[in-house]
């Protein structure tokens, strides 16, 4: 029994019923009080955030107050053009993101299949991977400009090297046995390629999936930040310019929420499409 089932088996999920399966009813319950802990937690710290800055205790430079944040959403929508600089911030983030996927993807299985690629190409990528982002920013900035290509390129640095290391993990650990039943059943070896060897590593390639989901928007945020014109960065570089904390704290919020969204979208095609077999 591996260290995740241990857990989950001695939790109160694992309610047993009398013919030896778990109770659905004590399953729900305990989703259900779960989440209302949960909502109870965010309600106590956004309560006490509230009476902090109403009290005067921390000072609404530092600190904005739900009712402020919440108010600050209309202003930025209508006065600050919050949706055409949300939609500049994802295209980026997206085509950035789409990138990294695709050519990451495709270098690290062709570095996971054959070794002579790995061992030619493997400490080139190392070395670029350990490259500080931060330090070559100005350069890109000089290289590319403060437009469009900046801010995907920026995306797909902080992307691709994760989906090229998570794909050659992935295929390593695909198990003999399955390998030796494919060969027994006289299977090629471009069919074992797509029926045994990618299949085994979608489950390393969605981690970083679900992981540069989050971090895309980081990037693009950052890039955004450091030069541009248009985005959620150089709303956020604005706001801290004239001390507009409530503007400062609804975009945080925004981009936090669009991050879990996106999240939670790729976590149900993961169940529902690229591993099904594991929730049937």
């Amino acid at each position: 029994m591996s260290l995740t089932s241990a857990f989950e088996t001695s939790g109160p999920r694992a309610v047993k019923n009398q013919n030896g399966g778990t109770s659905a009813s004590s399953q729900w319950a305990s989703f259900s009080w779960l989440r209302v802990g949960q909502l109870a937690l965010v309600a106590v710290i956004l309560l006490v955030i509230q009476h902090a800055v109403d009290s005067g205790a921390v000072k609404q430079i530092y600190l904005a107050s739900p009712t402020q944040i919440i108010a600050a959403f209309p202003r930025l929508l209508s006065q600050n053009n919050l949706l055409y600089h949300l939609s500049i911030t994802l295209s980026e983030a997206l085509l950035g993101f789409a990138l990294a996927l695709s050519l990451g993807v495709a270098t690290g299985i062709a570095m996971g299949l054959f070794s002579r690629v790995n061992t030619f190409f493997g400490p080139f990528l190392v070395a670029m991977m350990a490259i500080p982002k931060v330090t070559i920013i100005p350069l890109l900035t000089l290289y590319l400009g403060i437009g469009f290509s900046h801010k995907v390129f920026i995306v797909f640095l902080f992307g691709y090297f994760i989906f090229v290391f998570n794909t050659i993990a992935g295929i390593r650990q695909v198990d003999e046995k399955h390998l030796k039943v494919a060969r027994a059943f006289g299977a090629s070896r471009l069919q074992i390629i797509t029926k045994v060897i990618l299949p085994s590593a979608v489950p390393s390639i969605m981690a970083a999936v679900r992981l540069e989901a989050a971090m895309c928007l980081v990037a693009a945020l950052f890039a955004e930040i450091v030069a541009s014109k248009a985005g959620l960065g150089n709303m956020l570089n604005r706001a801290v310019g004239v001390y507009d904390t409530a503007s400062v704290f609804a975009l945080v919020v925004t981009i936090t929420a669009i991050a879990l969204i996106t999240v939670s979208l790729i976590n149900l095609l993961e169940k529902r499409v690229f591993l099904r077999w594991k929730f049937v």
